[in-house]
């Protein structure tokens, strides 16, 4: 079954071609199709095209098969060239010729459209309480272990002192940052595309405000051509967004590979958390970290192929973008399974003390001495050229402490302040609002 077939069947070669792979990745789109039939059939009856007799006929059973489902027993049978195709087929059945009048006011371009913002919106929640979870555990893995210094880095050479509180709280911070990003990505997949057709509206006196609030979308794409525009430009922004986060987790599995080397020795896990060779009895692996660096890698690449898809499309629809579920779908899941590992991972590192009492690190020392001369009247570049002659004479000594105070230092991590940022990201998304007119559409 096809929503647009006639009486001309089309060749199998040309249908397995354009079809593709869409029908796999449709089903994931099932419930939210059937969620956008749910609010568009009751704005179909406020405005006289169904019958309060059908409405509530085909209220009850879209809810059926929205349970079956949530129970994974939904299924696209062979020939139905897709989920909405399934969905008015399977109404059709129970309800017969109510289950036709569905499809009134809307194309199979804003019906896949309003899918793909509800799939999105959802799944981007998903990946904000993954996110979220990392960012906890950062937060006390600096609080835990702020009193510890490491050496910082410039260059790979070795710098000034670090502290693993800075350490942990910097990619604490990078997911604040990150979450912003989100945000945007959630902001323009939160309107509601439904009634825009086929780009160009509909003669049918449609309410777009009323499926608007019944989907608990935050507002509409008014402009019809604009909404179907916005098929691909959400994608990218979206991808945008989960390779930023991306970023953030492969730098941080990255600076873990290196810590865990021997010539580092910063961090260790248990036995149980790393891998072997198969001809080197000693090691223990970081594979976790580079897998998870791999992957993280990989989605960076996301915002390029998406923009690669959308080179040189004219405004309207255009059938190459079902395409963009192929390689935005499983980055949800990647991303979200980065973002779980590295929480674990997190929580099980074990942190090396005294880093910095060995000799092969004071020199990162040497602006905390300069510095103190400072204090004592000196002027920073005679302070700078006396520590220097220092340490090329071989009678530098290393202070007695470390005495960094300001903000966002070692001695004040601010991670109060960093915390207060995340929260407030978080409530701003509001998905209170879409929980809970999903929860009354499905009553």
């Amino acid at each position: 079954m096809k929503l647009w077939q006639k009486n001309t069947s089309v060749a199998s070669e040309i249908e397995k071609f354009t079809v593709g792979k869409d029908p796999d990745f449709d089903l994931q789109l099932a419930a939210f199709d059937v969620l956008g039939s749910l609010a568009h059939t009751r704005m179909l009856e406020s405005i006289g095209l169904l019958e309060k007799a059908e409405l509530d006929e085909l209220q009850r059973e879209l809810k059926s098969i929205y349970q079956s489902i949530q129970k994974g027993e939904f299924s696209i049978e062979p020939g139905v060239e897709d989920v909405h195709s399934q969905v008015e087929l399977e109404l059709t059945r129970r309800v017969g010729d109510a289950g036709k009048k569905i499809h009134s006011g809307r194309s199979r371009n804003d019906q896949v459209l309003v899918d793909l913002k509800l799939f999105f919106r959802h799944q981007l929640q998903q990946t904000v309480q993954q996110v979220q979870s990392l960012f906890e555990v950062l937060i006390a893995q600096s609080e835990k272990h702020k009193d510890k210094l490491l050496p910082g880095y410039t260059h790979l050479q070795v710098a000034m002192p670090s502290s693993f509180g800075l350490w942990f709280g910097a990619y604490a911070e990078s997911l604040v940052d990150d979450m912003h990003l989100l945000q945007a990505a959630y902001k323009i997949t939160d309107k509601n595309p439904l009634g825009s057709a086929a780009g160009y509206g509909s003669s049918f006196p449609l309410n777009r405000q009323m499926t608007t609030d019944l989907l608990g979308f935050e507002s509409l794409n008014y402009n019809v051509v604009y909404a179907q525009m916005g098929r691909g430009k959400t994608e990218r922004v979206v991808a945008v967004a989960l390779a930023s986060v991306a970023a953030t987790i492969a730098r941080m599995a990255m600076d873990l590979c290196l810590y865990m080397s021997q010539n580092f020795a910063f961090v260790t896990l248990p036995d149980n958390l790393t891998t072997g060779s198969s001809i080197m009895p000693h090691k223990k692996n970081p594979d976790v970290f580079e897998i998870m660096r791999g992957k993280c890698n990989r989605l960076q690449a996301l915002p390029t192929e998406v923009s690669m898809m959308l080179v040189n499309l004219p405004s309207g629809y255009h059938r190459e973008l079902q395409l963009l579920k192929e390689c935005l779908f499983p980055a949800f899941a990647e991303i979200e399974n980065c973002l779980q590992m590295m929480a674990f991972m997190a929580q099980n590192l074990q942190v090396r003390d005294k880093i910095m009492e060995e000799e092969k690190y004071k020199y990162a020392f040497s602006v905390d001495a300069v510095n103190a001369e400072v204090l004592q009247g000196v002027p920073f570049r005679d302070a700078y050229k006396n520590v220097g002659t220092a340490i090329e004479e071989g009678t530098f000594t290393v202070p007695a402490s470390v005495t960094h105070t300001h903000e966002g230092s070692i001695g004040n991590l601010c991670n109060t302040q960093i915390k207060q940022l995340m929260e407030i990201a978080v409530s701003s998304f509001h998905f209170e609002r879409a929980e809970k007119a999903l929860e009354e559409l499905v009553r």
